[in-house]
């Protein structure tokens, strides 16, 4: 085998003759990896370069086809199928830490033994992407309608060709490993054969049928709208008008000689409505109408008689006038009130949201101009009653922005009551999970109260209705005309006519767990890898996406389609705004990868995700983030120093220092791994930040160079310094590994001129904390010394002795002296010791607690006693100004009216403010113990 070439043998092989590759198929022996023979720290530039690295790594990754598994290969099956980006859509930061949390996943399991796919798409976008192409025709002066179907469908797909799918190249820069050979889109042929089948088995079984319904229509965008795509802008200011219903003639005739109202009084914010009611309703035990409960009132310019009728159900008499307009053809409750009282259902809009024929003088008006005129001729007669502001919820199309109409319409519907049931009960059974367990209660409140879905939309671009309609208006359900003639044996000569709706966008989606698998079919890949294992989205889209997928897959695959929901936070921006282009604080998250690379940034995004908890954006962290990428390099830069003389097959010993690190490497490896499982990512990148800066190169790089850098040419020291060496070796071997599945590029780079390595970082095996086994005596002893030097630091910074002016130490316990002794050397290059002495206090001295021991450090001659005093003097005064100021500020009026946040930060300053006066006093207080 060629030098560096990728390898064939090792705990990843799919069998022992090695024929085939547990990613996919045998991969060429090229070379593509830096032979590690090359000379070691020349090799590696000063600074980590992301953009260079990325480009050039992924690439070849890729064509080496490390990102397609082979279904036949071992290992137990781990899957995902990305939540498939609109094909109009541009990668933005919620994208991007979607993306990167299950890369984060699908890299750990691959290095861990499994046979993982990462199934990425496009979803078609039926409204957004129609709306786009729409758009650039009106730009060139054409309309769809003009062009017909086919041609206006044949500019969607030239668009999609040109334009579409830029998120996916936008992904690849994220550095995310999907299986792109596998890349689905929701139009395309397969998926389209899959949306058709299912259309037809709920057909079949009774579950879709057509029916003239109450929908929610978008004006604007001339369609159909199920409730999750309806926004209700909250807090619109409206007007609550009342106006007058005369008694009609022949209820005045028949309430004569009674003491009545001569009329009703209703209100409305829709005055234009009132052209479609067809019933005033009362509390049938209120007593001020209950003589009126049958008698009709005079529609005031319509030749219509309303009857007044009784209803307990939707009527409050406390309310208003305790009289309610019913328009059972424009308001959802008005809707099912005009079904129980079989009621006229009246539709006053063309589809447009002008006024129709039935209108009168008002037909053809736009509703807003409508219902101005209706208020004006109501006045004109004498019936308006006044008005008053009224804030109210304004339904508004997810869309197109337009406020929606509810209006009656024949539309296709999906019963959801069967179906929802098992969905339900495989939540509450385990069989699915939310984590964080909370988003259950908003899965389990929709899916309790569901309502069948409208499925059918009034577009051109997406999935066509597999429905036909002979002359007559008999409706034909099949999966192709062909199949529709032969199964209701129709002649040829029987003109049929496909809908023209297409299926709501989401009703494909849907099916997206199984259908990107190859169902109907029974293919290898929907065998090894249904149900997947866990999806990961936002909380926005439980109702669109994942409730339904849960009962699409139980319904038609009989087993759920996954096991974990994974449901991350929003990304918002730093004051805790929600990102949109109004406001002007979107985030590009490609700006990002570009100034700081792939790996700082995602590194930013997975140590920020934690559970339940939005994300707000902060650039310093990630400049943050973008120093611990430098600081691994540079400390990988020192590890390759010092591996020159590196040899795996030397005689070696290992310090304590060695020992503590690779026990604590162990440790390490365990949390990851732990947080991994239970998906708190933010504590896997907590975990891997603080070993690898605080306790590899803050403690253990420094502890290393006494040996590393020792004089002498003796077996034992050279043996010590390849103890050292390997250590550095193993400790990079595994941290690579163990950072990849967040910073891919970076420890790639680092594998490659790792020597004695072989292949791609991506497939080896993620560390277990075996490997690196607990050593109870080194951990305690390197903890001594730690606190040792820590203390002796923290004295030096508090008395303002610089590191450089070396110190002395009675040590009167001879436990500590001994261990203080042996490590002499670090001692005196890490704390500034450079002389110890058995013995108690000698003179002024600062003392240190170390492990319950005293530790003196004599100050004459270190210190200027007399200006020290003054110094921590004056340094007592500012701290009781500070406390004073603090006092006064945290005083009840401010914690009754301030943030919470603002309250909490002061508490924290006077707290350290405190906390610094008492070591002020404790300093002082060292003098007065001469």
């Amino acid at each position: 085998m060629q030098a560096g070439a990728l390898p064939r043998t090792g705990p990843l092989a799919l069998d022992p003759s090695c024929t085939r590759w547990p990613l996919g198929p045998p991969l060429p022996d090229i070379p593509l990896w830096k032979d590690p023979a090359m000379a070691l720290i020349d090799s590696l530039p000063k600074l980590y370069d992301p953009q260079s690295a990325s480009d050039r790594i992924y690439a070849e990754w890729e064509a080496a086809g490390l990102f397609s598994p082979d279904p036949a290969a071992p290992g137990e099956p781990y899957s995902i199928v990305i939540p498939p980006p609109n094909v109009t859509g541009s990668l933005h930061m919620g994208h991007a830490l979607n993306n990167t949390l299950q890369d984060v996943l699908i890299r750990y399991k691959r290095m861990d033994g499994y046979n993982t796919l990462w199934v990425p798409g496009l979803d078609h976008a039926g409204i957004a992407t129609q709306w786009v192409v729409e758009r650039q025709l009106r730009e060139q002066g054409l309309d769809r309608r003009e062009m017909g179907r086919e041609a206006f469908l044949q500019r969607v797909w030239d668009w999609k060709a040109e334009s579409g799918g830029t998120i996916v190249d936008q992904l690849r820069k994220l550095g995310v490993s999907c299986d792109w050979k596998r890349e689905r889109f929701t139009l395309d042929e397969g998926l389209s054969r899959a949306v058709t089948e299912v259309f037809v088995r709920y057909h079949e079984e009774g579950l879709i049928h057509r029916a003239e319904r109450l929908i929610n229509w978008d004006p604007v965008g001339l369609t159909a709208l199920s409730d999750l795509e309806v926004e209700n802008e909250e807090g619109h200011e409206a007007e609550l008008w009342s106006f007058a219903y005369p008694l009609s003639p022949s209820a005045r005739a028949r309430l004569a000689g009674q003491d009545h109202p001569d009329e009703i009084v209703v209100a409305t914010t829709r005055p234009e409505t009132m052209l479609g009611d067809t019933a005033v309703a009362v509390h049938p035990d209120d007593p001020r109408y209950q003589a009126l409960i049958g008698c009709t009132v005079q529609h005031p310019f319509l030749d219509r008689q309303i009857p007044i009728i009784a209803d307990a159900q939707l009527v409050d008499p406390a309310f208003g006038t305790g009289a309610v307009k019913i328009t059972p053809a424009h308001d959802f409750n008005d809707f099912e009130m005009g079904k129980r009282h079989d009621l006229p259902m009246i539709n006053i809009l063309n589809l447009d949201a002008t006024l129709n024929g039935v209108c009168g003088e008002f037909a053809g008006m736009d509703r807003y101009e409508a219902r101005k005129a209706v208020k004006a001729r109501i006045a004109e007669l004498g019936l308006d009653r006044g008005s008053k502001a009224h804030v109210m919820a304004l339904p508004r199309s997810q869309r197109s922005g337009s406020p929606v109409e509810p209006m009656l319409s024949t539309q296709w519907f999906l019963k959801m009551k069967s179906l929802a049931a098992p969905s339900i009960a495989a939540v509450e059974n385990g069989f699915t999970r939310f984590v964080p367990k909370g988003w259950e209660n908003t899965y389990f409140a929709w899916m309790r109260d569901v309502k069948d879905w409208c499925i059918s939309r009034q577009l051109w671009w997406g999935h066509r209705i597999p429905a036909w309609y002979d002359g007559e208006g008999n409706t034909y359900v099949g999966r192709s005309e062909a199949e529709v003639r032969q199964r209701h044996e129709l002649p040829d000569d029987l003109v049929l006519q496909q809908d023209e709706d297409v299926l709501d966008t989401w009703f494909s989606s849907a099916l997206w767990p199984y259908s990107t698998l190859g169902w109907p079919d029974k293919t290898p890949d929907l065998a090894r890898y249904y149900p997947t294992s866990v999806l990961i989205t936002g909380f926005d889209i439980i109702f669109f996406w994942v409730a339904r997928m849960l009962f699409s897959g139980i319904h038609h695959m009989g087993a759920v389609p996954f096991q974990d929901v994974y449901i991350h936070a929003l990304v918002r921006d730093e004051s805790g705004q929600k990102m949109s282009k109004t406001k002007g604080n979107v985030v590009d998250p490609l700006e990002i990868i570009d100034l700081h690379g792939a790996d700082a940034f995602r590194f930013t995004l997975v140590a920020m995700a934690a559970q339940g908890r939005d994300i707000l954006w902060n650039p310093a962290r990630a400049e943050g983030y973008v120093k611990f990428q430098n600081k691994i390099w540079q400390a990988f830069r020192f590890t390759m120093m010092h591996l020159e003389h590196y040899d795996p097959a030397a005689p070696r010993s290992h310090s304590a220092y060695d020992q503590w690190i690779l026990a604590r490497l162990g440790e390490a490896t365990r949390r990851v791994r732990k947080a991994l499982d239970e998906y708190r990512f933010n504590d896997v990148a907590n975990e891997i930040y603080s070993f690898t800066w605080d306790e590899l190169c803050d403690w253990y790089l420094e502890l290393s160079k006494g040996t590393l850098y020792g004089d002498g040419d003796g077996a034992s020291v050279e043996a010590a310094k390849q103890g050292a060496r390997h250590t550095l070796w193993r400790v990079f071997h595994a941290l690579v590994r163990l950072a990849h599945p967040i910073m891919p590029f970076l420890t790639e780079e680092i594998w490659r001129a790792l020597p004695h390595t072989e292949g791609t970082v991506m497939v080896q095996a993620f560390p277990k904390a075996a490997e690196f086994p607990d050593d109870p005596a080194a951990l305690a002893e390197v903890a001594a010394l730690q606190e040792a030097i820590t203390a002796v630091r923290r004295i030096r910074a508090e008395m303002d002795i610089a590191p450089k002016v070396p110190m002395k130490a009675s040590i009167p316990d001879a436990g500590l002296f001994g261990l203080l002794d042996r490590h002499a050397k670090a001692f005196s290059d890490l704390a500034g010791v450079t002389e110890r002495r058995a013995g108690g206090r000698d003179g002024i001295c600062a003392t240190a607690v170390v492990r319950g021991k005293d530790l003196f450090l004599p100050l004459e001659g270190v210190i200027d006693i007399d200006a020290e005093k003054e110094r921590l003097g004056r340094e007592i005064g500012k701290s009781d100004k500070d406390i004073v100021a603090l006092e006064r500020r945290l005083n009840p009026g401010f914690r009754a009216k301030a943030p919470a946040d603002v309250v909490a930060d002061f508490d924290a300053k006077l707290v350290a403010a405190r906390e610094r006066k008492e070591r002020l006093v404790e300093a002082l207080g060292l003098f007065a113990q001469g």
